[in-house]
C-alpha cells in the first residue's frame, strides 16, 4: 500500500478522499489554486502545495504541475478524483512516465471511453445494447441533420468528448436542428476542446440508470448494482438512489453483466461506472462509461458497506478486490442530494458569494455528509457551485426518502441561494414517493415543485421581529454596562414613548409588500406582538448565537435567525418549520431604500461573472419581453439572458469574447416611442 498520496482535485472530493487515506495511515497532499487558499480541503490534508491561479485551465487542469507537486512532496500516486484530468488519458500516461501510479484505470482504457463514439462502436463489438443514432466521424451539419431524419425526431445531440450534461439539446423538430447544433458543439469546444458530436434517438420518459463496475490486475471485474440517476435539471443530476426502484433480480444481473462486459472489454481496472438509459418498459441501452469515481459514489457505499475509495488504493497498489461477485450484498436504500448555491426559480443559474451561515445536517448511524466548504467560505464562479452531498441510508426507499425531506427542511445556508426547498419538495413529492422515476420528472410536476412564493405569514414576521428585539435588549445591555451610570433611564430599552403607550415597531420589506409588528411589553413578562392577521403574546430568549427558543401564542419552537449586512440594507433570514424566510428590514430613517424601489431599469445586467460568447441581436433592434438577447458562459454552462420587456435595443456595452462582472450592464433599451 502506498505511504502518501497527492490528490489533484479539490472541493468534496478531495476532502473525502482524504478521509479514507487518512483511515488507513496514508499521508495525503493537497493542491490548491489562489481561490482555495483557505479551502477546507488543504486544512484538512497532511500538506498542500500552491499550484497556480484561480482559473482551472491555470491550476487544476496543468498536469506538470500536479506531477511536480507529487515529485517535491515524495507523493507515490495521485487520485485525480472526478472532473478536471481525472478521465484525460495523456495525465494518466504522464503519471506513469514519472514513476507516480495514477490511481484509476490504464490509459488506454480512458482513451477507449473518451470518445463516446468510439465507445459505442467498442461496445456493439461487445454485444451490449446501443441506443439508435449516428456516432460517425463526418460532422457536416447537413450529413448530421439527414441523419437525425433518418432516425426521428426527437432527437438528442452529444457531445463526443464530455459529459455533465454540457454540449448536449434535445431537437424536437427539424427547424430547430441548425440551431441546437451549433449550440451543442459551441458548448462542447468551451469545455472539451473538441466539438465533435452525436446524435441519438430521444427517448421520451427514459430512466438514467447506472451500474457501479470494480475490476483489478488479477482478471477480477464485479458490479456493486446499479444507481438510479433520473431526477436532472440540465441534463446534470439533482437526486440519486440505490438501488433503482423497482428493479427486479433478473433485470439487475442482466444490466449488471452488460456492464461487466462493458469493462472487460477494454481491459478496465478500477471503479467505473456504466450508465445505462432505459425505457419505462425494462429495455435499457448503453449510454457512456465514466472512467473515474462517480459523484454519486456514496449511495452504493452505503447499500454495499464498502468503502470504494480504499477498493481504489488497494487495486493501484496491485493487489486483489476485498470481495466478488457472490460475497456482495445489498442492505437497505440510499438517497443522495446535492445542495448546489444556485437558483431554481432562474433555471438553476448558479449562486456566488460568502457562506456567511451554515449549518449542514448533522452525521450519524443514518446520515453522511461529504462537503468541501464551511461557514465563511466562498462560492466562487471558478468551479462546480456544490456545497455539499447529503446522503441518507435506511431501511427502505420511503424510510430514506422522508428522513431526507425533513434534513433538507432542517439545513441552512446564508449568503447564496439553495435549491433546499426543491429538494426538500422532491422527497417529499407523493409521485416520486410513489416510484415515478424519469429524466423529465422535474419538469412534468414544475408547477408543485416551484410554488410560487406566498407573502410571509404572521409566525415569520413574528420570529423576525422577536430577534430583532433581542438583538435592541443586548446592544442596550452592552451600552449600559459601558456607559458610568448603568442606571440611567436613558440605557435602558423599554419602548418607552412620550404621550403614549410603550412598543417598540418594527417594519419588514417582504418581496414588494410592506408589512409592519407593533410589540408591547406585558407587565407579566413577554411582549404582544400586534401582526397583520391578528395579536399573539410570546417570549423569546437566546439559545446560541442565532438560535432562539421562542413560544408564540400556543406553540413553543426553536428557530434560527441570521442577520446580514448587505449593499441594500439589513437582511434577516429565518429558518423555522423546515421552511425559510427572507426579510428586509426597513429603516424609516433611509430614504435610499425607497427611492432605489421606486426606480425601474431599463437594462440587462450580469447575474454571474462570465464571458459574452454570442450575441443574438445589434443596437436598434425591436425586442419583445422574453426575447433572447445573448448568450452568457459561466460556471461552465450557458445561460441565455432574454429581454426584460417590450423595446428598443438602445446600447450593447460588450462584444463577444469580452468577460463581465457579476452586475455589469450588457444591454441598455428605450421605449419604441
Amino acid at each position: 500500500m502506498f505511504s502518501k498520496i497527492l490528490i489533484a482535485n479539490r472541493g468534496e472530493i478531495a476532502c473525502r478522499v482524504i478521509k479514507t487515506a487518512r483511515r488507513l495511515g496514508i499521508k495525503t497532499v493537497a493542491v490548491y489554486s489562489d481561490a482555495d487558499r483557505s479551502a477546507r480541503h488543504v486544512a484538512m490534508a497532511d500538506e498542500a502545495v500552491h499550484i497556480g491561479p484561480s482559473p482551472a485551465r491555470d491550476s487544476y487542469l496543468v498536469g506538470d504541475r500536479l506531477i511536480e507537486a507529487a515529485r517535491r512532496t515524495g507523493a507515490e500516486a495521485i487520485h485525480p478524483g472526478y472532473g478536471f484530468l481525472s478521465e484525460n488519458p495523456g495525465f494518466a500516461e504522464a503519471c506513469g512516465k514519472a514513476g507516480i501510479v495514477f490511481i484509476g484505470p490504464p490509459p488506454a482504457a480512458i482513451h477507449a471511453m473518451g470518445s463516446k463514439s468510439e465507445a459505442k462502436k467498442i461496445m456493439e463489438k461487445a454485444r451490449v445494447p446501443l441506443v439508435p443514432g449516428y456516432h460517425g466521424d463526418d460532422q457536416s451539419a447537413d450529413l448530421l441533420a439527414r441523419e437525425a431524419d433518418r432516425i426521428g425526431y426527437p432527437v438528442l445531440i452529444k457531445a463526443s468528448a464530455g459529459g455533465g450534461g454540457k454540449g448536449m439539446r434535445v431537437v424536437e423538430n427539424p427547424a430547430k436542428f441548425a440551431d441546437a447544433l451549433a449550440g451543442a458543439k459551441r458548448e462542447a469546444k468551451a469545455s472539451f476542446a473538441d466539438d465533435h458530436v452525436l446524435v441519438e434517438k430521444y427517448l421520451t420518459r427514459p430512466r438514467h440508470i447506472e451500474i457501479q463496475v470494480f475490476a483489478d490486475s488479477h482478471g477480477n471485474c464485479v458490479y456493486l448494482f446499479e444507481r438510479d440517476c433520473s431526477i436532472q435539471r440540465r441534463h446534470q443530476k439533482v437526486i440519486e438512489e440505490a438501488p433503482a426502484p423497482a428493479m427486479d433480480p433478473a433485470r439487475r444481473k442482466a444490466m449488471g453483466e452488460a456492464a461487466v462486459a462493458a469493462a472487460k472489454a477494454i481491459g478496465y481496472q478500477g471503479a467505473g461506472t456504466v450508465e445505462f438509459i432505459a425505457n419505462q418498459d425494462g429495455t435499457f441501452y448503453f449510454m457512456e462509461m465514466n472512467t473515474r469515481l462517480q459523484v454519486e459514489h456514496p449511495v452504493t457505499e452505503a447499500i454495499t458497506g464498502q468503502d470504494l475509495v480504499e477498493w481504489q488504493l488497494i487495486v493501484a497498489a496491485g493487489g486483489a478486490m476485498p470481495l466478488t461477485q457472490g460475497q456482495l450484498r445489498i442492505d437497505g436504500h440510499a438517497v443522495e442530494v446535492r445542495l448546489y448555491a444556485e437558483d431554481p426559480a432562474r433555471n438553476f443559474l448558479p449562486s456566488t458569494g460568502t457562506l456567511v451561515h451554515l449549518r449542514l445536517p448533522e452525521e450519524g448511524p443514518h446520515v453522511r455528509v461529504d462537503t468541501g466548504v464551511r461557514q465563511g467560505d466562498t462560492v466562487t464562479p471558478f468551479y462546480d457551485p456544490m456545497i455539499a452531498k447529503v446522503i441518507v441510508h435506511d431501511r427502505d426507499r420511503a424510510s430514506a426518502l422522508r428522513r431526507m425531506a425533513a434534513l433538507m427542511g432542517e439545513t441552512e445556508v446564508v449568503g447564496v441561494t439553495t435549491n433546499a426547498a426543491l429538494l426538500k419538495a422532491l422527497c417529499a413529492h407523493p409521485a416520486f414517493v410513489g416510484g415515478e422515476v424519469d429524466t423529465g420528472f422535474i419538469e412534468r410536476h414544475r408547477d408543485s415543485l416551484f410554488a410560487k412564493l406566498q407573502p410571509a405569514d404572521d409566525r415569520a414576521l413574528a420570529v423576525a421581529t422577536l430577534a430583532r428585539l433581542v438583538e435592541w435588549q443586548e446592544a442596550t445591555a452592552v451600552a449600559a454596562r459601558a456607559s458610568g451610570d448603568p442606571w440611567s433611564p436613558w440605557t435602558r430599552q423599554n419602548a418607552f414613548r412620550l404621550l403614549d403607550e410603550g412598543h417598540d415597531e418594527v417594519r419588514w420589506k417582504d418581496g414588494e409588500r410592506e408589512a409592519a409588528v407593533i410589540a408591547r411589553r406585558q407587565r407579566a413578562g413577554g411582549v404582544r406582538l400586534e401582526l397583520p392577521h391578528g395579536a399573539l403574546d410570546a417570549e423569546v430568549r437566546r439559545l446560541e448565537e442565532d438560535r432562539l427558543a421562542i413560544r408564540l401564542g400556543d406553540d413553543t419552537f426553536t428557530a434560527s435567525v441570521v442577520r446580514r449586512q448587505t449593499s441594500d440594507g439589513v437582511d434577516y433570514t429565518v429558518f423555522a418549520d423546515g421552511a425559510s424566510r427572507r426579510l428586509r428590514l426597513v429603516d424609516p430613517l433611509d430614504v435610499t431604500q425607497y427611492e432605489a424601489a421606486a426606480s425601474g431599469e431599463a437594462a440587462v445586467r450580469a447575474p454571474l461573472p462570465g464571458k459574452i460568447i454570442d450575441l443574438r441581436v445589434k443596437v436598434g433592434d425591436s425586442v419583445s419581453k422574453g426575447q433572447p438577447l445573448l448568450v452568457l458562459e459561466a460556471m461552465k454552462m450557458e445561460h441565455t439572458l432574454a429581454a426584460p420587456m417590450d423595446g428598443k435595443v438602445k446600447a450593447l456595452r460588450y462584444a463577444v469574447g469580452e468577460q463581465v462582472a457579476e452586475g455589469a450592464e450588457l444591454v441598455e433599451f428605450e421605449d419604441e416611442g
